[in-house]
C-alpha cells in the first residue's frame, strides 16, 4: 500500500470515527490550523488542545515551542503549570473528606484551624470606620471554595514574595493569612481569594494527617494515573516542562522570576510551599482523567472517587444573588468551580451548565455536561492577551457537535 493511500485510509478513518461521535470533523481538523496562527503571531510560543466526548478523544493537538530558547518543540505530553486549574483538585479534596464525615462545608474554618477564631471585618463607612468591626458569623468551608469569605488576594507585607520564593511552610502562611482582615462580611460578595484556596489545603492536612500535596497525590493523582502530575519537579520530568513567555511589542520572552512560582526555568528546586491554589503542574491527557471522573459523577475506568452528591454540590450554582462572581462574565460560582449561567458566559463558547477552570497563565479546563464534552487549552503566557485564542478553542470545539 502506498504511503498516499494510507495517509488518506487514515484520515477517512479519523473522519468517520468523529461523525460515529456526533463530532464534525472539518472543524475539529480547524483547530489546530488557527492555533498555529495565533503561534505565528507570537500571541504564544505553543498550544496544546483536547477535545474528548463520551471520554473519547477527538481532537488532540501540540502546536509550536514549548522553550523557543533550547529549540524544544511543544508536544502532546509536554507538562504545562496549570496554576488555578489546581483549585478543583482542592475542593476534591476537600468534598472527599466531607464524605468521610471528617466535615461539613458549613463548619467553621476556626472549628480545625484555631488561628481563625475571632477574625475581624475591614470597614470604610458608618461608626466603624475607624476599626475593624465584627463579622456577622464565622467564615464556613464553603466560603472559601467559593470565593465569598471576603479573604484577601494579595500578599500581606510580612511575607511578601513568599509567591516566588514559595519557602513558607503552608501551616506557617496560614496562621498569616489568619490575622489580616476580611475584606466584607462573610457571604455577602464575590472575591476572588487564592489564599482562601490555600487555607482548605490546610485543613486537608489537618484533618488527614498528611501532607497536603502527598493526599491529593495519594487520593487523586495515582489512582486516577494522572502519572505527569505533581507539585515539586522531579528529574526525569523538567525537560518536559513548558516555558513561561510574556509578550512585549509582539515579541515573545521568557517570564521573570516575579511571577508566580519564580523563575519558570528553575523548577521550584527548594521550595516548601505546595500552593493549594495554584501549584499543580500537568498535561492534557493526565488532566482529562480528572474531568472524565467529575464529568462520569465521580467515577473514573469503574472506580468511584466521589459521590454523585459530592460532584452535584461541586457543579451548582452557590453565588445566587452575587454578582460579578466569577472570571469568565455571564458565570457564578460552584464549590471551586466557575460555572457559566447566563447568556454572555456563551459567547466565550460554554453553554449554560458548563463548568471548569483557568489559569492564570491561559491554562483551561472545561466540562459541558448536556454535549459530554470536554475541552483542555494549556499554554503558557504570564502577562495575557490570549483570550482571543482561548475564545475561539472553546467555540470552535462546541460548534463540532453536531
Amino acid at each position: 500500500m502506498s504511503k498516499i493511500v494510507a495517509a488518506f485510509l487514515l484520515l477517512a478513518g479519523s473522519q468517520m470515527l468523529a461523525q460515529d461521535a456526533g463530532m464534525n470533523p472539518e472543524i475539529l481538523a480547524n483547530i489546530p490550523v488557527r492555533m498555529k496562527e495565533f503561534v505565528e503571531k507570537r500571541v504564544v510560543a505553543g498550544a496544546v488542545t483536547l477535545v474528548a466526548r463520551d471520554g473519547k478523544i477527538e481532537e488532540f493537538d501540540a502546536e509550536g515551542m514549548a522553550d523557543i530558547e533550547a529549540g524544544r518543540p511543544m508536544k502532546k505530553d509536554t507538562i504545562f503549570q496549570i496554576m488555578s486549574m489546581t483549585k478543583n483538585f482542592t475542593g476534591a479534596g476537600i468534598m472527599m473528606l466531607a464524605e468521610e464525615g471528617k466535615l461539613t462545608l458549613r463548619d467553621p474554618v476556626e472549628r480545625f484551624l484555631p488561628e481563625f477564631h475571632d477574625q475581624r471585618v475591614a470597614t470604610t463607612t458608618g461608626p466603624d470606620s475607624s476599626r475593624n468591626a465584627a463579622p456577622i458569623r464565622p467564615v464556613t468551608i464553603a466560603d472559601l471554595m467559593t470565593h465569598t469569605s471576603g479573604m484577601f488576594d494579595s500578599a500581606p507585607n510580612e511575607i511578601n514574595g513568599y509567591s516566588q520564593k514559595m519557602n513558607i511552610p503552608l501551616a506557617d502562611l496560614v496562621k498569616v493569612f489568619a490575622r489580616q482582615p476580611l475584606l466584607f462580611q462573610p457571604g455577602t460578595k464575590w472575591s476572588y481569594s487564592s489564599p482562601g484556596i490555600d487555607v482548605l489545603g490546610r485543613v486537608i492536612e489537618v484533618l488527614s494527617g498528611m501532607k497536603y500535596e502527598d493526599f491529593i497525590e495519594q487520593r487523586i493523582l495515582k489512582p486516577i494515573e494522572m502519572k505527569d502530575s505533581f507539585f515539586f519537579p522531579k528529574a526525569g520530568k523538567m525537560e518536559r516542562i513548558a516555558m513561561v513567555y510574556e509578550n512585549h511589542g509582539g515579541k515573545l520572552t521568557p517570564s521573570p522570576g516575579s511571577i508566580l512560582g519564580g523563575d519558570p526555568a528553575a523548577h521550584r528546586q527548594g521550595a516548601v510551599f505546595p500552593a493549594p491554589s495554584w501549584g499543580l503542574y500537568s498535561t492534557a491527557e493526565d488532566l482529562l482523567h480528572f474531568y472524565e471522573m467529575m464529568r462520569n459523577g465521580g467515577v473514573y475506568k469503574g472506580r468511584r472517587y466521589l459521590s454523585p452528591y459530592s460532584v452535584r454540590l461541586m457543579t451548582e450554582v452557590h453565588t445566587v444573588g452575587i454578582h460579578p462572581a466569577g472570571w469568565l462574565g455571564g458565570g457564578a460560582y460552584g464549590l471551586t468551580f466557575e460555572i457559566v449561567d447566563e447568556a454572555y458566559g456563551e459567547l466565550a463558547g460554554h453553554p449554560k451548565g458548563t463548568y471548569g477552570h483557568g489559569g492564570a497563565f491561559g491554562t483551561q479546563g472545561w466540562i459541558d455536561p448536556a454535549n459530554r464534552l470536554v475541552r483542555i487549552l494549556l499554554i503558557q503566557r504570564s502577562n495575557g492577551g490570549t483570550d482571543s485564542l482561548r475564545d475561539t478553542f472553546q467555540t470552535m470545539a462546541e460548534a463540532a457537535v453536531r
